[in-house]
């Protein structure tokens, strides 16, 4: 008797088409990249959103994406009426892809009637992918990391 193992990859089959489509388009409904988040606010005129960074005051002074509402995930509920707009769609982050502060701060948001989506990558994509920052002392920008993001051009393809 043989017997054939199965891949890993393929142990579980893959969705029929129209439920990946689903899958993913529902996910970009939720999620937006740090690449896409930095284009648009380089873009002449309004993003059509803002961006919220969800982490403490000295998490904020020690890097955070220039323009960005700091807004710490536990005021929440007590400041955003004061500081966003309804009727603007907010871009949350946090740190980075092992921190799920960003997603708990979209859930707030989302509980208090925003619309509201989560930048994968948080604060570490966009300093590795070369992004300007701001600090306490002032702007600042690294070098693009290259497992993150193309040395030359800004357009990784994707």
């Amino acid at each position: 008797m043989t017997t054939t193992a199965v891949n890993p990859v393929l142990r579980v089959a893959p969705a029929a088409p129209a439920e990946a489509a689903a899958h993913f388009r529902a996910s970009l409904a939720f999620h937006a990249d740090v690449s896409d988040v930095a284009a648009a606010l380089a873009a002449d005129g309004d993003p059509g959103f803002v961006v919220l960074d969800s982490r403490s005051t000295e998490s904020w002074d020690q890097g955070h994406v220039p323009g960005a509402v700091h807004l710490p995930t536990v005021l929440i509920p007590e400041q955003a009426e004061r500081l966003l707009d309804r009727s603007v769609p907010v871009v949350t982050y946090c740190w980075g892809p092992a921190c799920n502060g960003a997603t708990r701060a979209a859930l707030a948001l989302a509980e208090l009637g925003y619309q509201v989506k989560e930048m994968l990558g948080g604060f570490e994509y966009w300093v590795r992918e070369g992004f300007e920052f701001e600090t306490w002392q002032g702007t600042e920008r690294r070098p693009v990391d290259p497992l993150t993001a193309p040395w030359a051009g800004d357009d990784c393809g994707c």
